[in-house]
């Protein structure tokens, strides 16, 4: 039996666009650290997960090269996602950011765009929307 070829690009994920380099993903509450992790890798990614925003930064000062992408929550304790974005662009620029949270009255996406977050994703959300918000990101 012949084997059904996909169009390069492609999986199997209802055409969602396969992915690919390294996500530092952020988020105080394990559970969704795991969830995004597994729908990240389902896209291609490969996901350093982490649920302390301190050690996030210092997993990111240590290799900063080293991500393509940082996913970050928005309500953490200790250093909020603006707060962590705001160390990483110090750092790194041009590192494209997407800050997420289910509820801020202080943040919205043009208080995330005039601090250089690339995109602002009100939880909860999709896979694809977050495959599309993670694709114009890196495209932009």
């Amino acid at each position: 039996m012949d084997k059904e070829i996909k169009p390069s690009g492609l999986n199997l994920l209802g055409g969602i666009s396969q992915g690919q380099g390294r996500i530092l993903l952020v988020d105080d509450e394990d559970i969704q650290v795991r969830t995004m992790t597994a729908m990240l890798e389902r896209l291609g990614f490969q996901v350093v997960g982490k649920t302390d925003a301190r050690e996030a930064l210092r997993e990111f000062r240590r290799l900063p090269e080293d991500f393509d992408l940082v996913i970050t929550d928005q309500n953490m304790p200790r250093l909020t996602g603006e707060k962590l974005a705001g160390k990483i662009l110090r750092l790194r620029p041009d590192m494209p950011i997407i800050l997420c949270t289910g509820y801020s009255e202080q943040m919205n996406e043009e208080t995330a765009k005039a601090k250089g977050i690339r995109a602002f994703v009100m939880k909860p959300f999709s896979l694809l929307e977050i495959a599309g918000t993670i694709r114009r990101v890196l495209e932009s």
